[in-house]
């Protein structure tokens, strides 16, 4: 099944349509390790819902799918067995269709809490219906939600990858290396600059593999495999703990197939594996 970002002007039907549930940037959960989607009978008595708590996501399949978002000071009354998770809480846990279905019902959400009020001048903005933007008739301004996009690389020496431990990943766990495109940047320089920023080493023959929308809060992360270029590891000690090469036969803990990280370690374990078999 695929998810589809589909018209927005699409008419709410409780018979058919199914919801995500936030609350306060959490999603509703029946189980601490899984996700399923709700019917309108679910959610219908959870508290008084207003219409302007739907937001229209797109469509899983033949079937169009919301975000509910119920304000923070809401009461509501949970289901049996409802829990309120974080979507990190349920990464592994979920498809990868699932993951970017949640994903973007928590960047609308985020994105429709967060700009009731002009930035600008403080004015209270509108809800446009033919699109999916704020407007600040005051300033004639529109706020859309707003993506960061980010650039994610996997560095290849011979059969060994280079993998990081950053600062904020769970003790234990390696990861490519990743960082924000600043403004008049291209990609490219993008990767290069993060690599010698966080590591010291330089690389070459950079190649596009992916993308994935990456929800915390707003990241659109552009995968590439880079071949080492020269150098030798050198880390801060903060952002970046600790770096080393690895072989595929030798990985530590990863991040799960699901994430575009290790998409890219997949990838090149994949590639080594058939450039042995030539």
């Amino acid at each position: 099944m695929v998810f589809e970002i589909t018209d927005i002007c699409h008419v709410r039907n409780d018979a058919t349509d199914t919801y995500v549930v936030i609350q306060g940037g959490k999603l509703l959960c029946l189980s601490p390790a899984d996700w399923e989607p709700f019917a309108y009978r679910d959610v219908a008595d959870l508290a008084e819902l207003k219409d302007d708590y739907f937001q229209h996501l797109g469509q899983l399949g033949e079937v169009h799918c919301y975000s509910l978002s119920l304000p923070a000071e809401l009461e509501v009354k949970l289901p049996e067995g409802g829990v309120w998770l974080g979507l990190r809480d349920l990464l592994g846990c979920v498809s990868e269709v699932c993951f970017q279905l949640l994903g973007r019902a928590l960047q609308v959400d985020n994105w429709w809490r967060t700009h009731q009020f002009c930035g600008t001048c403080g004015a209270k903005t509108e809800a446009l219906k033919e699109e999916r933007a704020r407007y600040c008739n005051a300033c004639d301004l529109f706020y859309y939600p707003r993506i960061s996009p980010c650039v994610i690389g996997l560095i290849r020496r011979g059969s060994q990858c280079l993998l990081a431990r950053g600062s904020s990943l769970p003790e234990g766990m390696f990861s490519t290396l990743a960082g924000f495109v600043e403004a008049g940047e291209m990609l490219e320089q993008a990767l290069c600059r993060e690599v010698k920023e966080e590591v010291s080493i330089e690389i070459t023959n950079l190649r596009y593999v992916g993308s994935q929308p990456w929800p915390f809060p707003g990241q659109l992360m552009l995968g590439f495999i880079a071949d080492y270029a020269g150098g030798e590891i050198c880390v801060d000690g903060e952002e970046i703990i600790e770096a080393a090469w690895f072989d595929v036969d030798n990985l530590p803990n990863i991040p799960p197939a699901s994430t575009i990280a290790g998409r890219l370690i997949q990838r090149h374990i994949d590639d080594i594996a058939a450039e042995l078999e030539t």
